[in-house]
């Protein structure tokens, strides 16, 4: 009996068949028949019925499937132990990132664990910064990407870098000349926002209370590729920092413009999971994720 045996028979529950395990192993139909033969030899008993369907688990096979499930899972934690312990990064990192980051961040940060890291693999949730602060407080992300409004001061955060904010519209609808605009004169644009609860409509609306300024809401929209649709067509105009939109302006199919008086200052923000020790593999790509976030944000 070995753990490629082992996974050969998970294979072939799953699939029902012996010439498509073969293709999904990459392999040999008649190596993985001798395989499943020499396992059911050594154990004395069919683990699979042959039928005119395909393969179905016998009564012997059900009964040792689960403990064939559960020596496999034991086997990858303990091939992920070695590998932490031997100085080997490996296993899967759960990220969320903002979607004004991700488009820019992820090409990137793959690129550099193919090359630094080949053992680590990621799982990307794209998100605003509300969603993605309950998932890390649930220990269902390992770290997180996210905007803060003003200067962060949490103590369990680092900044990587601090943008300005836009305002972005249909290409030629502001002229292009890259003068900022002031906070007040946005009453006079018809707007796409997120809706709320959200971190920058909660900071427009307290910038408009303060400065006595009516913000004309035209139509709420909770995706960024959304927001930007939209106002590429023309008629409305979104908020966004240029990161999320600077492929867009060069491409000549959106305008921005920063806003001031005041400027809306974000701070990108990297933060870690308390809920659970973080791996290697976490903390590697935490150091991979501040390096290209402080080159990216310079």
């Amino acid at each position: 009996m070995n753990l490629k045996q082992l996974q050969s028979v998970l294979l072939m529950e799953e699939l029902g068949s012996i010439s498509r395990t073969a293709v999904a192993l990459g392999t040999a139909q008649s190596l993985v028949s001798r395989q499943l033969a020499q396992l059911e030899g050594e154990w004395g008993d069919q683990l699979f019925v042959r039928t005119g369907r395909g393969l179905v688990l016998s009564d012997f096979g059900r009964l040792v499937l689960p403990e064939i499930c559960l020596l496999l899972a034991q086997a990858e934690r303990l091939e992920t132990l070695v590998r932490e312990s031997s100085g080997v990064p490996a296993g899967t990192v759960h990220i969320g990132v903002l979607p004004s980051m991700s488009r820019k961040l992820l090409p990137l940060l793959f690129t550099e664990l193919q090359t630094h890291a080949p053992g680590v693999r990621l799982h990307v949730v794209e998100g605003f910064s509300g969603d993605l602060d309950e998932q890390l407080a649930a220990g269902s992300l390992d770290l997180i990407v996210v905007n803060r409004y003003g200067i962060s001061t949490a103590r369990d955060e680092e900044t990587l870098g601090v943008v300005d904010t836009y305002l972005v519209g249909k290409a030629g609808s502001l002229a292009g000349n890259g003068v900022p605009i002031a906070f007040t004169a946005l009453s006079g644009f018809p707007l796409i926002l997120p809706s709320r609860p959200n971190g920058l409509r909660t900071t427009l609306d307290q910038l408009a209370r303060k400065h006595q300024v009516a913000l004309n809401v035209a139509i709420e929209v909770d995706t960024l590729n959304a927001m930007k649709d939209v106002a590429a067509v023309g008629g409305a105009f979104t908020i966004l920092p240029f990161l999320a939109v600077q492929d867009d302006v060069e491409r000549g199919l959106l305008d921005a413009v920063m806003i001031d008086k005041p400027e809306i200052k974000r701070t990108i923000a990297l933060a870690f999971t308390h809920q659970h020790p973080l791996s290697k593999a976490a903390r590697v790509v935490g150091g991979h994720v501040r390096e290209l976030c402080q080159s990216l944000l310079c």
